[in-house]
């Protein structure tokens, strides 16, 4: 057992210093030009050190819930949240990657581990919601619809033709934004409660990271659709 904690305590500390590490690159690829040397290095690490958060999580959450003689009812609904968050991050990281390898295609893709990961989300996402009614935790009920949500999404996008020349731009840039939303949430259920030792979680805390990045993510969005616009009208202005 000791030797379970021991190694529990490793990887609570990787979890820590990687997660606290992404959560402050992740505004540098954001703000440098795209395709750059900067957003590019600066990217990569971003995604390993969030591979380092989710692995480490679905340690933590499962030794939670398999070997912790002190374990919960309560305390296990956190783990498996965990483990949720795990798997939410990590999809919408490799969902990120993905697009942006395979921007270039123009026809259906059906790659196995690319359709097997957003269905992965999907049949999270359900079990925990049930999972949350079982136990009568409404927040574990109705958040990991948030994952049954993404995960249609992104089989939809795979499954269909792209809609227009640049729509990877946009698919890689909303699912490196979801896995930044799933990471701060995790932190805010996780690490609100002992910096300001409160009991239980509000629920404003759990969807807070949602309510304050959604609009910048929409934001970029729209601003990053009016500079494609505003280019491609200039470049056949040039051409008049």
């Amino acid at each position: 057992m000791k030797v379970g904690v021991s190694l529990f305590t490793v990887f609570k500390y990787v979890h820590v210093v990687s997660g606290f590490l992404s959560l402050f690159i992740f505004w540098i690829p954001m703000v440098t030009p795209k395709g750059g040397k900067s957003h590019i290095r600066i990217g990569w690490i971003y995604v390993v050190s969030m591979a380092l958060v989710a692995l480490s999580a679905v340690f933590m959450g499962t030794w939670r819930i398999v070997a912790d003689p002190e374990k919960t009812t309560i305390s296990v609904a956190f783990a498996w949240f965990l483990i949720f968050i795990a798997i939410l991050s990590s999809s919408s990281a490799w969902y990120g990657i993905r697009v942006l390898r395979l921007k270039r295609r123009s026809t259906v893709h059906r790659h196995p581990i690319d359709l097997g990961v957003p269905l992965l989300l999907i049949l999270s996402g359900a079990a925990m919601s049930l999972y949350g009614y079982q136990v009568q935790f409404p927040l574990l009920t109705w958040f990991p619809l948030i994952g049954l949500f993404l995960g249609i999404s992104q089989l939809y996008y795979w499954l269909r033709l792209p809609k227009y020349r640049l729509q990877w731009w946009f698919e890689h840039m909303s699912g490196m934004f979801t896995c930044c939303i799933a990471t701060l949430t995790a932190f805010a259920v996780f690490g609100t409660p002992r910096l300001l030792e409160m009991d239980d979680v509000p629920l404003i805390i759990w969807f807070l990271p949602t309510i304050l990045m959604l609009p910048i993510l929409i934001t970029m969005i729209a601003y990053y659709q009016r500079k494609f616009k505003t280019e491609k009208q200039s470049k056949y202005d040039q051409s008049l």
